[in-house]
């Protein structure tokens, strides 16, 4: 059964630790609804009711265009071995891009990515559990390499140009607000 919470406790923190992949889910009041999954070494529980994580380079940028008008955001585990459990935090997120002036207090927690455009500081305001019993068994093989590779063969010019060219406006046309 579903349960709720006013913050993250320690289980949930170490749930989260354990896992290699979770899902942000953010609209706009009008267009689509984004959901996408995300993985590497890219987020931080920085408090029972504070989570930052990073957002790379990517062939869009739906989460940045939707925080530009409403400030809400969705982030979602659940587990594929062990303990069924599906944990998910909601609340509202404000968008560091990596030439505004409190980049690098908040990167500093993570690895150095030349491809991280905007570093998401979520402050949650409810945490939910539920039973996670549809949710099939699955085996962690690794990381991809196809990111790094990417990057490793762009100069910083390069991924700018990329940021320029596919990451400035959502799929419904909504500014995203990176600076190219």
């Amino acid at each position: 059964m579903a349960k709720q919470f006013s913050e993250l406790n320690d289980d949930h923190i170490a749930f989260i630790g354990n896992q290699h992949l979770f899902f942000v889910g953010s609209a706009a009041e009008i267009g689509r609804v984004n959901v996408s999954p995300k993985g590497m070494d890219s987020l931080r529980v920085i408090g029972p009711n504070r989570i930052l994580w990073v957002n790379l380079s990517g062939s869009g940028n739906e989460t940045a265009g939707h925080l530009q008008r409403v400030n809400r955001m969705t982030l979602m585990w659940c587990s594929f071995s062990k303990q069924p459990l599906i944990l998910r935090c909601f609340g509202t997120a404000e968008t560091v891009h990596r030439d505004d002036a409190g980049w690098d207090a908040l990167a500093e927690g993570f690895p150095e990515h030349r491809s991280a455009r905007q570093i998401f500081d979520l402050r949650l305001d409810l945490v939910q559990t539920s039973c996670g019993w549809a949710v099939p068994f699955m085996d962690y093989a690794g990381e991809r390499p196809n990111m790094q590779n990417w990057v490793d063969n762009k100069s910083d010019a390069q991924i700018r140009a990329t940021w320029a060219r596919d990451n400035r406006e959502t799929i419904d046309g909504l500014p995203t607000g990176i600076p190219v």
